[in-house]
């Protein structure tokens, strides 16, 4: 039926969700909820998740979506910066980070459902803890929210910075006109048809991270069927596109590559002949890879280049990919980009400066409490994403390195100045230096180069010692000690010098 949203055998209607929908409206109103408020969503990709964001914009709130995999201090410094008054949660993410959630914030639970349980491993068990409230008894028999929705705040998604500290993308309201305008701007960048009504979408990435997020969002709003896989697995990716024919979903390269090492006789057990457009972005994709998956998939591969910032900057169809090899497409939607040298002049085709964007209709933001970090990063309107790259004769855009330090591992942002400041803190540790690597599967990967004070120091123990204050994903593969790190003039360590040799012969930096 059009407009499902499906997770093992749960099935939530168009119906169901629009009135859940209305009545969370109303629970969030009545819990104190109003314009410009925050709603934290610490949650899997689960039916909520879509009720709750739903919600937030039927009563002028950002729906902010949290990082699961982070730990109590990371989750903890989002609640408080964004001043989350509600925190809507999975049952089994509570317990480690209860103790850290700020007083005065309401905590309403989601039970973890048996499908996302047995793709973690994770206990479904509820234990509801003093103050906190279920998700169904918070929503349940409440009047359904009738008012008027206000100007649309969208979703407030964190995004670090070479600071190491998250900052949230926080959009000026959106009146009718702008809304329609952005909602455009995302169903033709996604090419996700405006009436969904016809698509069967698969859900793949978590939609605490800005691409699936607003892929999920505009599919579900679109009137579109969305299978929710409980986590991702190649096989079962095909085993779904060919059971269900799925026709449209949002990927990152990593699942291009751990599907290409499925033997061939399993990759041709499955019929994925229903796929009409796959589109991928948030990280570089291998062009042997791309090729592979165009060879096997049919032209129906697409990439992206954007941000959070910026939204959807450029598209590349599969044709384009096969004949000019590491483009990121051209500009969509009337988007500009210039590309800058270092005193903000333009630079002509084939040149490397800081890659600029404009977007017409750009509806605004700011970043939450730090109105100066977003001044930082415009030149008469035009905004980057820290990204080098050039333009060739026809307009194509290539990326070569990025200006600060961000990696990019499996379509995740990861800030090696976050990653530093907790490393210096490890007994041992004198300095060091983290940084992205060539990585096969996941794009790069994270290495640290340290110098030590104490010769009895591991690079177990680093590991062992950052797994304490980070999420797994950001605690470096590969560490390394060294007798004294490159240095520059001034004291600062000369981090180029030390990433460059894994980089050797590689035709990106990223």
């Amino acid at each position: 039926m059009t407009g499902e949203i499906i997770s093992g055998n749960r099935v939530l209607t168009l119906e169901q969700r629009t009135l859940n929908t209305a009545r969370a409206a109303r629970a969030l109103h009545e819990s104190g909820i109003g314009l410009d408020d925050c709603v934290a969503l610490y949650l899997r990709n689960d039916f909520p998740f879509f009720e709750a964001s739903g919600a937030c914009a039927q009563v002028g709130a950002y729906a902010t979506p949290i990082n699961w995999h982070y730990t109590a201090e990371e989750a903890t410094y989002i609640l408080r910066d964004c001043d989350a008054k509600v925190v809507v949660i999975h049952s089994d993410l509570l317990p480690p980070i209860l103790d850290s959630i700020p007083d005065g914030v309401l905590v309403v639970v989601v039970p973890t459902p048996d499908e996302i349980a047995a793709a973690y491993g994770v206990n479904a068990a509820v234990d509801l803890p003093k103050g906190a409230v279920l998700w169904s008894d918070f929503i349940a028999d409440r009047e359904p929210w009738t008012e008027l929705p206000p100007a649309s705040r969208g979703t407030m998604i964190y995004t670090s910075g070479t600071t190491g500290n998250p900052k949230g993308v926080r959009r000026d309201p959106m009146d009718e006109d702008a809304q329609a305008q952005t909602t455009q701007m995302v169903f033709e960048g996604f090419g996700v048809p405006a009436d969904s009504s016809g698509i069967r979408c698969a859900m793949t990435g978590p939609m605490y991270h800005s691409a699936p997020n607003a892929y999920g969002l505009a599919a579900a709003r679109g009137g579109g069927t969305i299978h929710l896989q409980a986590r991702f697995d190649a096989e079962d990716l095909l085993r779904m596109i060919d059971e269900l024919k799925l026709t449209h979903m949002h990927v990152v390269p990593t699942m291009f590559v751990r599907l290409l090492r499925l033997p061939p006789e399993v990759r041709a057990k499955y019929d994925v002949s229903s796929l009409v457009h796959v589109i991928h972005g948030a990280a570089p994709c291998p062009p042997d890879a791309k090729k592979q998956m165009i060879e096997w998939w049919g032209p129906v591969i697409y990439e992206y280049y954007g941000s959070t910032e910026n939204g959807i900057v450029t598209v590349v169809t599969s044709e384009m990919a096969l004949s000019k090899h590491g483009t990121v497409g051209k500009p969509i939607a009337g988007n500009v980009i210039r590309i800058l040298d270092d005193d903000g002049k333009d630079l002509p085709a084939g040149e490397i400066g800081e890659v600029y964007i404009w977007r017409p209709n750009r509806t605004d933001f700011t970043y939450n409490k730090r109105d100066a970090a977003r001044k930082e990063m415009e030149i008469d309107g035009f905004l980057t994403n820290g990204d080098m790259g050039w333009l060739d004769e026809d307009g194509c855009l290539f990326l070569a390195d990025r200006k600060n330090d961000m990696v990019i591992s499996g379509g995740v942002n990861i800030y090696p100045a976050e990653i530093e400041k907790v490393l210096i803190g490890c007994p041992g540790v004198r300095d060091c230096a983290v940084f992205g690597i060539p990585d096969a599967e996941f794009g790069e990967s994270l290495a640290a180069h340290i110098e030590i004070t104490d010769p009895n120091l591991a690079p177990e123990d680093v590991q062992s010692y950052l797994r304490q204050h980070l999420a797994k994903f950001k605690v470096p593969r590969k560490v390394v000690i060294d007798e004294a790190l490159p240095r520059e003039d001034s004291g600062k360590i000369f981090k180029r010098k030390i990433r460059e040799p894994y980089w050797a012969g590689m035709p990106r930096r990223i």
